[in-house]
């Protein structure tokens, strides 16, 4: 499976708060079946003062040690840098100055991984996206299944929807593990085809860990083994085929 949405970068956000934490975090990836993740800590202003250019030193020193970690006989974790960005006043800013990462590229657009409030979709959203789209970004919408306006209301997603954005739905959240209300909004999203990956969101290894394995056999449930599989492998293959350059893969048309 591959992981679009982690937290595993240690000492830099709310996710690993050291490095083994962050390969055990690692360890247990590989064990329930993540061949691949991008990681991606918080970029959020005032919060996590991330920019790319201050992630890349702790990634490249994380990669070696997962090279060091892991054995030669061994399956290991391919990992590569993205970022879950905050939407804020900032954004425009930092995507202009290149200090955002982006997780992939789907259909010609560069693909950003966008984090609304928990606790609603700001007015204007749309307007962002919409600058967004005249620069080739395309959101891909982090859990939008917890997020209280559309705990709330389904229909307020909406608009994103109209606006062709892409929408990660927690893996652990089809299984239950975020309560009834975030299942519930998951399962719809499923059901009505507007889910494009699932992934961990991993942050720790009992509270939040880096498990798809569940989240898949849950959704399989409900859309099929074929289509749950393209949520966990296929689709986030696609999309992050740019940046593991050892499993290229054609974007899909």
């Amino acid at each position: 499976m591959f992981d679009l949405h982690s937290h595993l970068l240690p000492g830099v956000d709310d996710g690993a708060d050291n490095l083994a934490t962050a390969l055990a975090l690692a360890r247990a990836a590989v064990a329930d079946g993540i061949t691949h993740a991008v990681l991606t800590p918080h970029i959020h202003p005032g919060r996590y003062e991330n920019t790319a250019s201050s992630l890349r030193p702790a990634f490249e020193q994380f990669q070696r040690a997962l090279e060091t970690e892991f054995c030669a006989e061994e399956p290991s974790l391919q990992v590569a840098l993205a970022a879950e960005v905050r939407l804020t006043d900032d954004l425009p800013a930092l995507l202009e100055r290149g200090e955002i990462p982006f997780v992939g590229e789907w259909q010609g657009d560069r693909i950003l991984l966008l984090e609304l409030p928990h606790s609603h979709i700001p007015p204007g959203t749309d307007q962002l996206i919409q600058w967004l789209a005249k620069q080739g970004i395309r959101p891909l919408i982090a859990h939008p299944e917890r997020n209280r306006d559309v705990l709330r209301n389904l229909a307020r997603l909406r608009p994103l929807v109209e606006a062709d954005c892409l929408f990660q739905v927690t893996a652990g959240a089809v299984a239950g593990d975020f309560g009834p209300g975030a299942e519930t909004r998951a399962r719809q999203l499923l059901e009505k085809d507007l889910v494009t990956v699932l992934a961990s969101d991993a942050h720790h290894l009992e509270r939040r860990p880096p498990a798809m394995s569940r989240g898949r056999d849950a959704a399989a449930a409900i859309i099929g083994e074929s289509r749950a599989q393209e949520l966990v492998l296929d689709n986030p293959r696609r999309l992050s085929a740019c940046q593991f350059a050892e499993n290229p893969v054609e974007h899909p048309a």
